[in-house]
């Protein structure tokens, strides 16, 4: 069931999906996977956003993983003197990862 709802997942969020879907039933679970595709957030464009500090748009990926703070914190200091942004560049799958999660849990309180 899990598999053919969302197929793109891997890893630790796949095992937290799995882990949220298990107990729902069917059209619960496949109401949870259409609204958590649109909302998630790929860490593909979280490393391109990533990238864009170095062009003088820090911080970019933090506002688009829903860390306005962090975001704007970056833009006015360029990515902390950059350290902020390469620090970011190699954790960006961690980035996405906890912003999924907290995705995945407003939404599983939801349905």
């Amino acid at each position: 069931m899990f598999v053919r709802q969302l197929p793109e997942l891997r890893g630790e969020e796949a095992k937290m999906i799995h882990a949220i879907l298990s107990p729902m039933t069917e059209q619960k679970a496949e109401t949870f996977a259409i609204v958590y595709r649109a909302q998630r957030k790929d860490p593909v464009m979280i490393l391109i956003l990533c990238l864009l500090g170095f062009f003088g748009i820090a911080g970019i990926h933090r506002i688009f993983i829903e860390k306005p703070g962090s975001g704007i914190l970056y833009l006015l200091t360029l990515g902390l003197c950059f350290i902020g942004t390469i620090v970011d560049l190699f954790n960006f799958r961690g980035l996405a990862l906890q912003a999924n999660m907290k995705i995945a849990m407003d939404l599983q309180r939801q349905i």
